[in-house]
């Protein structure tokens, strides 16, 4: 069986799709696969499916669509499989579990491809570190679940995989801006800085992109931009960390131009001097470092 959960839902087993037509029951399969492995009670399942207000059928209706589901998986699966439907959707004691190889599923490849990145990075390993997220994040086809009606069980599932897609996005950058391939990422830092307006971390990874590739003017703007988006929307200022680096592009300091091919550099308070894993510069005349996110 064959998962994919990171774009519209695709379930297969060989060829042959087991993904219902039906919102509900689609809503149950995304569920089950996003815990592969693992009982879905059937309380998480009815708050899914009708939130506070469930019916008071919610129970038998919740098996008529498993029994759905079961005679998809069933069809696909054919007379002479070695496993039968209830073998792959299972009844346990709290709810329900679908069983599938962790391999199955294109979250699971996507969390140990950025897992395996990340430690690359920390290794000192930037370039290894990136072309392993740029694998990770090729499996994104588009907004999780994008053809799922979520209910609020999983709509807190698609907030936590946006949340770790924008987490690689932002470690992949760090490197590549490391690695001094500013100028291949204005495309895609400026796409995602309009699209998420309030995230401090990409529009300071674009402002850096941006002074590096001779654009400092556009680099001004857009942290000004930026800083009437979180006054008007929030009523804060951008954070410490953005403002150091507006100041260094104000100042035309020449360690923003520094191009680093290990892990030395990130978000770090001056004073500690502890850095992360984003893309950054140190200070010359102070060391302070102040980079971006």
């Amino acid at each position: 069986m064959e998962i994919a959960v990171l774009g519209p839902l695709n379930a297969r087993v060989g060829p042959a799709s087991v993904v219902p037509s039906a919102p509900k029951p689609r809503q149950v399969l995304a569920l089950l696969a996003l815990n592969r492995g693992n009982p879905v009670g059937v309380s998480a399942l009815v708050d899914e499916l009708w939130g506070d207000r469930p019916p008071r059928s919610a129970e038998a209706t919740l098996h008529t669509y498993v029994k759905q589901l079961r005679r998809m998986i069933g069809s696909a699966l054919g007379p002479d499989h070695v496993l039968g439907p209830k073998d792959v959707l299972r009844r346990v004691p709290v709810g329900y579990r679908l069983d599938a190889p962790p391999d199955a599923m294109d979250v699971s490849r996507f969390e140990r491809l950025a897992s395996a990145g990340r430690a690359a990075l920390e290794a000192g390993a930037d370039a290894e570190g990136s072309e392993l997220l740029v694998g990770a994040l090729r499996l994104w086809r588009g907004p999780a679940l994008a053809d799922v009606s979520p209910g609020p069980v999983l709509r807190a599932e698609v907030l936590r995989l946006e949340e770790l897609r924008l987490t690689a996005l932002e470690e992949r950058f760090g490197a590549e801006l490391r690695l001094g391939r500013h100028r291949a990422l204005l495309g895609e830092l400026t796409a995602l800085a309009s699209r998420y307006p309030l995230h401090e971390s990409l529009h300071a990874q674009l402002m850096l992109a941006l002074h590096r590739s001779g654009r400092s003017w556009q680099s001004l703007e857009l942290f000004r931009g930026l800083r009437r988006v979180l006054s008007d929307e929030l009523g804060l200022e951008p954070s410490i960390r953005v403002r150091q680096l507006h100041e260094a592009i104000l100042r035309g300091d020449t360690s923003l131009d520094a191009i680093r091919d290990h892990s030395d550099g990130g978000w770090s308070g001056a004073a500690q001097g502890h850095p992360d894993r984003a893309s950054g510069w140190r200070g010359a005349a102070t060391g302070a470092q102040v980079v971006a996110p």
